[in-house]
């Protein structure tokens, strides 16, 4: 009953909607009397706020804080499954609720944040640790993962950076973590690969670079009531602020400049500590990374380390470790056996240990290890 009365508002709200159009068409072919008036249409439609016409009628935003309140669980083979029913997670709780069964979803991601958290310190043995070192309480301030040896491992060191996004540390994909399975959306099993092969482990959180904080509506209402400005002028001021943000929520999600600057970062401090660089990083394993390298100005020899020293594991129908051609060959880009993105990480798992284990052994037998291991790879002079 309630779906069918949201329904016939919604259907009520286009048909006048509609109506108005059509009178401004009919407006817009008259003079300079039936012009005013079609402008003052346009401004009416302006004000209308579609977000708000489908908030009427919708439940609370208020969601469980711990995954029980949610009623789900990871079982023993770390799938989320519902306590009673055993089934996966339903993202249609509510039909015609797309934006309250969004907001679900995500207060679900945010617990699962934390609960791999959780897991990196007790399943990983891992420590927490907040940068900077030295920040006062008063200071931002983020945090990573590391383990007890990270800083002292005089042998290798393992640092896992996640892709951009909502993912936070440990994470490879929220949706994989919901919809599949722990191992394939966390970074736990290359941890603990990394921890028994002997290596120092740091795992870095890019994405946590700022916090939103949220007004209450206490003090909106105190806020706009101390203004001296009129309240048409006020709501025209919300409704830009309101159109700005959704812009910048858009750029966030399918561009995050933090990471991207971060990437950049790396061929710049190459450019300008070359040697140190080169020095100490043995191998890069890049998981369907979009970075560009001739944004820079990358000399020849950083270029040449790039092919003998990185790998890029992307998205393809071909199999595992089979050769994908490149328009800008900066470094050998293989197959990681999957068409789909968010998979890559956990699909060339064990292809990537094998090159970083490739590396170290050729490094220290102090020869170069050959760009092209595998024997159906592409020459990447020849393109």
């Amino acid at each position: 009953m309630i779906v069918l009365q949201r329904l016939m508002y919604i259907y009520l709200s286009i048909l006048n909607l509609l109506t108005v159009w059509v009178m401004m068409a009919q407006l817009q072919q008259g003079g300079p009397d039936e012009k005013e008036k079609t402008t003052a249409l346009k401004d009416l439609l302006s004000r209308i706020d579609l977000d708000e016409l489908m908030k009427k009628d919708e439940p609370p935003l208020e969601f469980p804080d711990t995954l029980e309140g949610f009623e789900y669980i990871f079982n023993e083979k770390g799938q989320l499954r519902h306590i009673k029913t055993g089934e996966p997670f339903v993202f249609n709780y509510r039909e015609d609720l797309h934006r309250w069964n969004q907001k679900r979803y995500e207060a679900l991601g945010e617990i699962i944040t934390k609960y791999v958290y959780e897991l990196l310190q007790t399943e990983c043995h891992l420590k927490k640790v907040t940068l900077p070192v030295d920040a006062t309480e008063s200071e931002p301030k983020s945090f990573i993962f590391m383990s007890e040896d990270a800083l002292t491992n005089p042998d290798k060191l393992l640092v896992l950076i996640h892709g951009n996004g909502v993912v936070r540390a440990g994470q490879w994909a929220r949706r994989l973590i919901i919809n599949e399975d722990l191992d394939s959306g966390t970074q736990i099993p290359y941890i603990k690969r990394a921890i028994e092969e002997g290596y120092g482990v740091i795992v870095l959180n890019p994405n946590e670079n700022y916090i939103e904080v949220e007004k209450t509506k206490a003090q909106v209402q105190l806020s706009s009531d101390s203004s001296d400005e009129p309240a048409e002028k006020r709501e025209r001021k919300d409704k830009i602020q309101k159109e700005t943000k959704k812009r910048r929520d858009f750029y966030e999600k399918y561009r995050n400049p933090q990471k991207e600057k971060e990437t950049m970062q790396m061929y710049i401090r190459m450019i300008q500590r070359e040697a140190e660089v080169k020095n100490k990083v043995t191998a890069v394993a890049l998981t369907d990374s979009v970075h560009n390298v001739w944004h820079q100005e990358v000399g020849k020899s950083i270029r040449e380390w790039m092919r003998e020293n990185c790998c890029n594991w992307v998205s393809s129908s071909e199999p595992l470790d089979t050769s994908v051609e490149s328009m800008l060959p900066d470094c050998p880009r293989v197959s990681a056996g999957t068409e789909r993105h968010e998979l890559t990480s956990w699909k060339s798992f064990p292809s990537i240990f094998k090159f970083f284990s490739e590396a170290v052994e050729a490094k220290n037998s102090a020869v170069k290890p050959t760009p092209m291991r595998r024997s159906n790879r592409i020459k990447y002079e020849e393109l």
